[in-house]
């Protein structure tokens, strides 16, 4: 807030921040915290006021912005058709790049950006957590997707802007990841996830210039898959760090530091729904269920693993840590629904 009011200060106007996917969750709540902190929002995207067709439009939007956050891309909640899967991979690149060239036109370039990625980008983990330094990337269609949405990040030389791609694991709140849990929970599947053998499909094969993967791997877990979550409250309390660390570039994880796994999850979930049981689910049941919900279920059969290493030792303090509770907030939230908006307290 003191760089806030030195701005208001010395140059008499508000510090300027440029949001792309501010319609989503995630772009909601960092839209209502920046306001909250004394910024004035300029929005990207297919129905914001600047839109990403008018490139004049989103260079004068960046130029002299004090911070550019990028969160567009196609929810990744849909099922892995060949049109989706170029969407999804499309709507990250190209909108990313459209940001890059605005930046490197602006003769007052903005000092950081701060751009969404996926702890998805690392393999399936069981034994050890994906550091920054020490991760292991994965392969597949998802894999893919991340790793050509960062390079896209940080390929272009831009002296005058600090950049951060933050990888972020599942995000508790009230968006698709937690409402597709919760419905699981209660039609009776709230039991274990178990892979298991499946009927070869080429949904998750690599995408991109250099494609990884041809198709469908399955990992015996029975249920015992890591979950690496973070909650909203988390997401934003970091962004806002991220902005006033100086010292912090590059990619950063953006995960709870005490990740859980699938079992446990779904014990929580039944909790939350007040369903006394839950059917352990085999993928030969998972599939049918979620192509009726519209997903994949690559969202609770993979073993996701990620450690924010670096926000740990830069001294970010994570508010929700208890996986329980975050879950019980934001089904709190679900049911309170839209008309009341969230609280996002200042930093």
């Amino acid at each position: 807030m003191f760089r806030n009011y030195y701005a208001v200060v010395m140059h008499g106007t508000l510090p300027r921040a440029v949001v792309a996917g501010s319609s989503g969750f995630i772009g909601s709540a960092v839209v209502e915290a920046l306001e909250a902190d004394g910024y004035t929002v300029v929005r990207i995207g297919r129905h914001a006021a600047t839109t990403w067709t008018d490139a004049d439009a989103v260079d004068a939007a960046v130029d002299g912005a004090d911070l550019v956050v990028n969160l567009a891309g196609k929810s990744v909640d849909c099922r892995y058709t060949d049109r989706n899967r170029g969407e999804i991979l499309r709507s990250r690149v190209a909108t990313t790049r459209a940001l890059a060239a605005a930046v490197s036109r602006a003769s007052r370039p903005p000092r950081l950006w701060v751009n969404a990625s996926t702890a998805t980008i690392y393999r399936h983990e069981t034994v050890r957590a994906n550091t920054e330094q020490r991760g292991i990337l994965g392969a597949g269609f998802s894999v893919d997707v991340a790793r050509a949405w960062e390079e896209a990040f940080f390929a272009d030389e831009l002296p005058g802007t600090r950049r951060v791609a933050l990888r972020m694991a599942i995000v508790i709140g009230p968006g698709p990841a937690m409402a597709m849990l919760l419905r699981l929970a209660r039609w009776g599947l709230g039991g274990p996830q178990i892979d298991g053998p499946l009927i070869p499909h080429r949904r998750y094969r690599g995408i991109g210039d250099r494609p990884t993967g041809d198709r469908a791997a399955w990992h015996r877990t029975r249920g015992r898959q890591r979950f690496s979550w973070v909650h909203l409250d988390d997401v934003v309390g970091v962004l806002r760090f991220v902005r006033d660390h100086e010292d912090i570039a590059g990619i950063v994880n953006v995960a709870s530091p005490l990740a859980s796994d699938n079992r446990t999850l779904m014990r929580e979930l039944r909790s939350v729904t007040g369903m006394p049981i839950g059917l352990p689910a085999w993928r030969w049941m998972l599939e049918p269920a979620m192509w009726l919900l519209r997903t994949e279920p690559e969202l609770v059969l993979k073993s996701r693993w990620a450690a924010p290493e670096v926000l740990l030792e830069s001294g970010y303090r994570f508010r929700r840590t208890d996986l329980g509770a975050a879950l019980r907030a934001a089904s709190a939230e679900i049911r309170r629904g839209p008309e009341r908006p969230r609280r996002s307290g200042r930093s």
